[in-house]
């Protein structure tokens, strides 16, 4: 039980670096390449901290709190000296990460031919959170092959933090103001597109792991 339990907590902090990393390789990089491509501020230093107290204090507790799981006692030990970042790490957080940049990155090129206003920045800034919130199903199935939703309701405090999550972006797109979050009421179908859309990333996700477990 003890090694069971120190794998795990080990395999729940590769999680929360996955998470972490890929959120960041993407924010910085359209932060950075957003001056370039035609908007000086894709996201707005608030906006961004709400990115970060997503990335930073709601991941590490979702992702902490994922309850061991026995097949961490299938694997060998690992070797001490191995850095925390695996090879398998490494290549999702460049994958969807690349996946995402490409995607945003398009986004903004569509919403540049008329000109960005309130209403399309509200659009990406709930578009770039929900990739988020849709990939953090993802990272808790790091090194297994099961679902995303295997267990989910059972996992409290995670269907707690996604809520939080979720309900705080809707409350910040609706009530954050232009002058201070720089959003707009979006629409009832704007939040079904986008949510089923950004939703692919979930879904993507759920297939791998299907073939990997046949």
């Amino acid at each position: 039980n003890a090694v069971m339990w120190g794998r795990s907590l080990y395999q729940n902090i590769q999680r929360f670096i996955l998470f972490q990393l890929t959120i960041n390789v993407v924010a910085c990089v359209i932060a950075l390449t957003g001056p370039f491509i035609g908007i000086e501020f894709p996201l707005t230093v608030i906006q961004m901290l709400w990115v970060n107290l997503i990335m930073d204090t709601f991941a590490a507790l979702a992702l902490a709190t994922e309850p061991p799981h026995r097949s961490v006692m299938d694997k060998p030990p690992r070797n001490p000296r191995e850095f925390i970042v695996t090879g398998d790490m490494a290549r999702n957080i460049f994958t969807v990460g690349i996946i995402f940049l490409i995607f945003l990155v398009g986004l903004i090129f569509y919403f540049e031919k008329d000109g960005f206003s309130a209403y399309e920045l509200s659009l990406f800034f709930t578009t770039f959170v929900m990739l988020q919130f849709w990939n953090l199903f993802n990272a808790r199935c790091l090194g297994l092959t099961k679902s995303a939703l295997s267990g989910f309701l059972e996992n409290r405090s995670f269907v707690i933090i996604a809520l939080a999550i979720f309900i705080g972006q809707v409350f910040i797109v609706h009530f954050g103001g232009e002058d201070f979050f720089r959003t707009v009421p979006l629409s009832l179908k704007d939040w079904v597109i986008i949510v089923a859309g950004t939703s692919t990333v979930l879904w993507f996700g759920e297939i791998w792991r299907y073939f990997m477990r046949i």
